[in-house]
């Protein structure tokens, strides 16, 4: 099925969805290509660029059609647009970096050969989950805090659980602490977890293509490609 089939499925199914709290749902990390040595050392390569901002390498892997958005406008042009490509702070560098680390899934499409896209949280998402309202727990032992400060107490310990998001953008208490929170829904009522232990299915997913000349990057966007 296609990932944004998928996505236009999850939006449908809102009357599925689970209660917050009434039912523990765990979306464990996978990384379903760990074990082919070529997509290993193609991703070492990759990160190593995107820490470099070496442009050249990364266009150098873009597919000349590659997706930019559910139903935009593709190819490399509008890739580079949408990315501000030639700036140094583009976000760019961060956000696929941040997708690459996170293991991914194979998907297969209607048409073409199976991509590999990570991370794995859109392409395994359940889908009778809305995506919209609920995120993935991508720590091992993420401290739920009753405010968002790190110093206030623990309500409980979750790992790889889905739950209900009512805030994704949470200043932290203390005006000159920089971490970000993401308010969450739990039994006890709200609590907060690190912005960085938390993970939207819409959050942007870049997908792949292993070729006969190597990987090829066929997909980056956000909101369900």
């Amino acid at each position: 099925m296609r990932l944004h089939q998928i996505l236009i499925c999850l939006c449908l199914c809102t009357a599925l969805v689970h209660p917050a709290g009434a039912q523990e749902i765990k979306l464990p990390p996978v990384d379903e290509a760990a074990k082919d040595p070529s997509w290993v050392n193609f991703r070492n390569h990759l990160l190593n660029a995107l820490d470099k901002r070496d442009r050249k390498f990364v266009l150098g892997i873009v597919d000349r059609n590659i997706r930019n958005s559910y139903d935009g406008p593709r190819g490399i042009a509008e890739f580079k647009k949408r990315w501000d490509f030639d700036a140094d702070d583009s976000a760019l560098w961060r956000e696929l970096a941040s997708a690459l680390f996170l293991g991914g899934a194979y998907v297969k499409r209607e048409k073409g050969p199976a991509e590999f896209c990570a991370p794995y949280v859109l392409p395994k998402w359940p889908g009778n989950i809305d995506p919209h309202a609920h995120g993935a727990i991508i720590a091992k032992e993420a401290l739920v805090k009753s405010a968002p400060s790190s110093s206030s107490a623990t309500l409980q310990t979750l790992a790889y659980d889905i739950v209900a998001v009512t805030d994704w953008d949470v200043a932290d208490q203390t005006a000159d602490n920089k971490q970000r929170w993401v308010k969450i829904k739990i039994k006890e009522g709200d609590g907060y977890v690190p912005e960085e232990q938390a993970r939207s299915p819409i959050e942007h997913t870049a997908c792949f293509v292993k070729t006969a000349n190597g990987w090829r990057m066929t997909a980056l966007g956000a909101g369900g490609i």
